[in-house]
């Protein structure tokens, strides 16, 4: 039961590690792409600076909100699923043994030790198991709504503040090439991460965050010139 447990906390803080990656990753592009499409559409550094700083707060608000809405959706999924599970195990106390054993079956596994496995893992976690079996749903894996929230806005304050902060300090020569910059080693810092905790390749995962943040830059940039 403690492994059982310290398996769940390592998962939620995993969940809210890659929480703040995507959102610090839409803070950076975000911001970014309207930094770009200002300055394209007017020379006026105040505004681009204000349209820049007023993205930042609404984009780390909305991530925040959004996180919220999602992880609090998720919870009420898994325990209204808990709460069906539980009220077909009360009718039919073999419910649960059937219906992992069937899982196994449809897998391969012949009757005899998919039945063995079942009674296993009944005698174990039976609810947790019923519910992995049929929805492929870890029970308690979410983590909290509040968390989520407070995570994704931070970290997509934090994005934001890269390019915010390039095209606010550098002298006026650089400040385009500077906020490309900046923008492209924030990206590339944040691919590094999600394939970190990923587990999948780093390098296609630098080079097409890099890739999607110039695309996005050079996007943005010619929409604010038609205006």
């Amino acid at each position: 039961m403690t492994n059982s447990k310290n398996k769940q906390t390592l998962e939620q803080r995993l969940n809210k590690i890659r929480a703040g990656v995507l959102g610090s990753n839409d803070g950076i592009l975000t911001v970014v792409g309207v930094l770009f499409s200002t300055a394209a559409a007017t020379s006026n550094n105040f505004l681009i600076l204000v349209a820049g700083f007023s993205d930042l707060l609404s984009c780390a608000f909305s991530m925040a909100a959004g996180e919220y809405a999602s992880v609090s959706a998720q919870r009420e999924i898994e325990r209204a699923v808990i709460q069906i599970e539980e009220k077909q195990i009360g009718q039919d106390k073999d419910y649960a043994r059937k219906t992992i054993a069937k899982s196994y079956i449809s897998r391969g596994v012949n009757q005899q030790t998919a039945y063995s496995i079942a009674d296993e893992l009944i005698e174990k976690h039976e609810i947790e198991s019923l519910v992995y079996s049929k929805y492929t749903l870890k029970i308690g894996q979410y983590v909290n709504p509040w968390g989520a929230a407070f995570s994704s806005l931070i970290s997509a304050a934090l994005g934001g503040l890269f390019p915010l902060l390039a095209m606010l300090l550098l002298p006026e020569q650089f400040k385009f090439a500077g906020t490309i910059a900046a923008t492209t080693c924030a990206v590339a810092l944040t691919g590094s991460l999600a394939a970190k905790l990923g587990h999948f390749r780093l390098r296609p995962a630098i080079i097409r965050n890099i890739v999607i943040g110039l695309i996005t830059v050079a996007i943005h940039y010619y929409i604010g010139k038609l205006f």
